[in-house]
């Protein structure tokens, strides 16, 4: 891929590197690179290739998409990887030749590509899993009898990992295929924990079908099967069904389900601290901003009620990025309903600011940039400038 042309990225650099109060060498020495190759990138003499970009945004702790120059960039790059991935997931079951790093630097590795999908770094994803899914096919091919069962769970959570880009990035086709795949893993895993992790997930070939009450059968088929032994696991395991559950019933205009699964939630979540199961966020937070969630699924006749969580409680910042987002841009929803679009406006560049890459893909936040557009077509800038971000038509 052809290096970063301009001083843009240069500027982005400089700025954040001020930010974190680091010198030039500094920066130079986390990153790798030569000092002297900073000081041109920073000035704009030399363009920068994706290998020094993402050590720059590595030793700056931010994703490479906030140093990109052009504001189309980040898209592109996901949608670019896109083929890669599909090519490695059609070969799931024979791998090409090439290393197998040994089991606990695999399991470091996928921890680290695990942060990046709590924290919606989708341009780090793209980059970096199809390489990694590709290494844990052969490690699945060549371990032990012993061994299987922890590549297969490692492999079941690289696969969510890949599944969280193509989802957002609109590749429903490419999704499904991973989440078949997520299944087909978490069978050899033989983890009942996993199997509920995946069940979570596959809640989105739902979503996106409009499948409402089948997704919900599906959950509560889930639940079901679920261990229901009282350790943490366990318990974080059925109350992220039963999240899911709650959002889904919503969706599909049954309130007293979506009550009765939210109740549920609510009291799982009460025995458990925050905390992230089997790549699953759950606690009394995350069942907090699913209130409104619910809220927002059962419809503008329900919106005091995500208001009223909104009014006493704010996600604090211990909850992972793309939750937090999503909280935003959800109350965002229901303040637009409620004939608050100032309010609305301000929560949308809150979900931004958290999490831009899941806001900018999120389609609730292109719809309602339009409708607020729309309504406030002599306003601010600002708004236009959101609006064309995100892509909002209309």
């Amino acid at each position: 891929m052809p290096a970063e042309s301009g001083n843009g990225v240069g500027k982005r650099i400089a700025y954040r590197r001020r930010v974190a109060r680091l010198t030039q060498q500094q920066l130079a020495d986390a990153a790798l690179i030569h000092v002297g190759t900073l000081r041109k990138i920073e000035r704009g003499a030399r363009g920068v290739s994706d290998s020094v970009l993402e050590g720059i945004a590595a030793a700056l702790g931010v994703d490479p998409a906030v140093l990109l120059e052009q504001r189309d960039r980040a898209d592109m790059r996901v949608h670019e990887a896109m083929p890669l991935l599909s090519a490695v997931i059609a070969a799931y079951d024979m791998p090409d030749d090439g290393p197998v790093r040994p089991l606990y630097q695999l399991h470091a590795a996928i921890d680290e590509a695990e942060t990046w999908r709590l924290g919606a770094e989708y341009v780090r994803i793209s980059r970096k899993v199809p390489a990694l899914l590709a290494e844990l096919s052969r490690a699945l091919e060549r371990a032990s009898a012993e061994d299987r069962g922890a590549v297969a769970g490692l492999l079941v959570r690289a696969y969510r990992t890949a599944d969280a880009v193509a989802y957002k990035y609109g590749a429903r086709d490419l999704s499904a295929r991973l989440i078949d795949l997520m299944r087909w893993a978490a069978r050899q895993a033989e983890d009942p924990l996993l199997d509920a992790s995946v069940a979570y997930v596959r809640t989105e070939t739902f979503f996106a079908a409009r499948a409402h009450a089948p997704g919900l059968r599906a959950l509560e088929h889930a639940l079901d099967a679920a261990p229901a032994s009282d350790d943490e696991p366990s318990l974080a395991a059925r109350g992220a069904l039963h999240m899911r559950a709650a959002v889904i019933a919503g969706r599909a205009g049954k309130d007293a389900e979506a009550d009765t699964h939210l109740t549920q939630a609510r009291d799982l979540g009460d025995r458990v601290p925050e905390s992230v199961y089997r790549g699953t966020a759950f606690g009394p937070d995350s069942v907090r901003i699913h209130e409104v969630s619910v809220a927002v699924s059962l419809g503008d006749r329900h919106t005091q009620r995500a208001l009223d969580v909104a009014d006493e409680w704010r996600p604090p910042q211990t909850l992972t990025a793309e939750r937090r987002s999503g909280f935003y841009i959800e109350l965002a929803r229901a303040q637009l309903w409620a004939g608050r679009p100032d309010h609305a406006f301000e929560s949308l560049k809150v979900a931004r600011r958290i999490a831009p890459q899941h806001a900018r893909e999120h389609a609730w936040v292109r719809e309602d940039a339009a409708t607020l557009r729309r309504l406030k077509r002599a306003d601010a800038e600002s708004l236009t400038h959101f609006a064309e971000w995100c892509h909002a038509t209309g």
